[in-house]
């Protein structure tokens, strides 16, 4: 049995700020070799980061916004989300995360852009798996090992550290063009996957984000809803060279949004909220410990409250095309 040790694995960990209105966000986990199981784009997958290793990310979410009528006014026209993040692998099955988001938000008329670092946050993962019975991740896994049944939890809080209170020309305040939330907001979740066929890898996850309620300077209080989502993904090895160290995986993937109506000054907030289904097919290619994966994601199915009004809220995409590059030291 070929024995491969898992400190080659590349660790792909993906924090995707993308949001109705561009304000919320949600995290994902992955890692991938030049054997053994794949890691989609935004699926988070369970294995944990190598023990002493450091991981350096970055990831690119641009979404261009359907147009909903001909006047060029202050409706979402496209937005850009950039996430610097660093993990560190604490041992095999822990690994904790710091991440600094910069966004970019652009209306049609551009009389509300907003651009800037949004609320950083802290993240950590528990990795455990199924061999004979439920373990923690060890240190060393055969090829055949990490096959097997791989699961983690997770989760993580922001830092209110972000401008929640810029205001357009007037002195308007508009919470969704905000850098940060105000307050903190927690998220967790559950991730799971398993090889199978020698190529392929299932991975399936599901997470909850909470946000809480913040008072603005013009004395607005708003709870941005909170998010429900549920990813599955298939990942198939299409080739590798092993003299070069490089790997080529291609990936299909999909996500259930449950978007919760925010609450504005104690009332449910007008076009806000409801449900979507995207698909995201893309490339992962890997060359020594470097990653660089590439995607188009697309609403195929949505019904959202009071879907006219909601232009440049989640749900509304043309298309979102996703980058990302990490590098493991």
């Amino acid at each position: 049995m070929k024995k491969v040790v898992i400190s080659f694995c590349l660790i792909l960990f993906v924090f995707v700020s993308v949001s109705a209105n561009a304000h919320h966000g949600v995290a994902a986990v992955g890692a991938v070799g030049l054997e053994g199981p794949g890691a989609p784009l935004e699926t988070s997958t369970s294995q944990s980061l190598p023990a002493k290793s450091v991981l350096m990310y970055y990831k690119l979410d641009y979404a261009n916004f359907k147009k909903l009528t001909k006047e060029r006014d202050d409706e979402g026209d496209y937005s850009a989300f950039m996430m610097y993040g660093l993990g560190y692998g604490l041992t095999s099955y822990l690994s904790l995360y710091v991440f600094a988001p910069f966004n970019v938000k652009v209306v049609e008329n551009n009389s509300y852009n907003t651009a800037g670092f949004a609320d950083p946050s802290i993240f950590a993962t528990f990795g455990f798996k199924y061999d004979e019975g439920l373990r923690l991740t060890p240190p060393n896994e055969s090829l055949d090992d990490m096959m097997d049944w791989h699961f983690a939890l997770y989760g993580g809080v922001t830092i209110p550290t972000g401008f929640a209170n810029i205001a357009d020309a007037e002195g308007n305040i508009d919470p969704g063009m905000a850098l940060g939330f105000g307050k903190p907001s927690a998220s967790f979740g559950f991730a799971t996957n398993k090889g199978f066929a020698e190529r392929f890898t299932y991975v399936f996850d599901i997470s909850y984000i909470k946000f809480f309620e913040n008072e603005y300077r013009d004395g607005t209080r708003l709870e941005f809803g909170p998010e429900f989502r549920i990813n599955t993904a298939l990942n198939y090895r299409l080739f590798t060279v092993t003299e070069k160290k490089f790997r080529l995986d291609a990936n299909l993937e999909g996500t259930y949004l449950n978007l919760g109506r925010d609450i504005e000054n104690g009332k449910g907030a007008e076009a806000t909220g409801g449900h979507i289904f995207y698909i995201l097919p893309g490339l992962r290619a890997y060359v020594n410990n470097v990653s660089i994966g590439l995607g188009t994601k697309f609403p195929v199915y949505t019904i959202l409250n009071e879907s006219d009004d909601q232009q440049g809220a989640e749900g509304k995409e043309n298309v979102r095309i996703v980058f990302t590059f990490s590098a493991l030291l």
